[in-house]
């Protein structure tokens, strides 16, 4: 799997590529790739995550201002 797939994707191809490491199945001339792939996957569901958790933020920052905003009308 190559780009960008989506968070449920990149988790699980991590853990798939856990599961071969740990199982001792990877080839060693594919080991480094692997482990790269594993390191961008890791640090796009990261990127994901911080995205989704400011995203979040906002949302219930625009409530309290609602909020407030209602309560001095």
């Amino acid at each position: 799997m190559n780009g960008s797939p989506g968070y449920k994707e990149a988790l699980e191809e991590i853990e798939a590529i856990v599961e071969e490491i740990e199982n001792e199945t990877v080839d060693v001339d594919v080991l480094a790739e692997k482990v790269k792939r594993a390191a961008f996957l890791i640090k796009y569901c990261k990127a994901k995550l911080k995205a989704a958790d400011s995203e979040v933020k906002k949302i219930l920052k625009d409530f309290e201002k609602e909020d407030k905003d209602a309560g001095s009308a």
